[in-house]
């Protein structure tokens, strides 16, 4: 828990991972380079929901942090 028990909210979706027009191991590289960026700014997943769509992959999660981080 957060040292002040006060946390921030990120929404994020497919669109930031920047992963439109990539085949599917690609994009899951591309994903796992995005979360794990997340994470170094201090970004803790708390969820996700993929959606498979006919034109492709999509995803739309919420993330937190201890506020005050940068």
């Amino acid at each position: 828990m957060s040292s002040n028990g006060k946390w921030e909210y990120k929404l994020f979706e497919s669109r930031d991972a920047d992963v439109s027009g990539l085949d599917r191991r690609a994009k899951r590289t591309k994903l796992q380079i995005y979360l794990s960026r997340l994470g170094e700014d201090g970004w803790e997943i708390v969820n996700i929901d993929f959606h498979d769509l006919n034109i492709g992959m999509s995803f739309v999660g919420v993330a937190k942090r201890p506020t005050g981080e940068s």
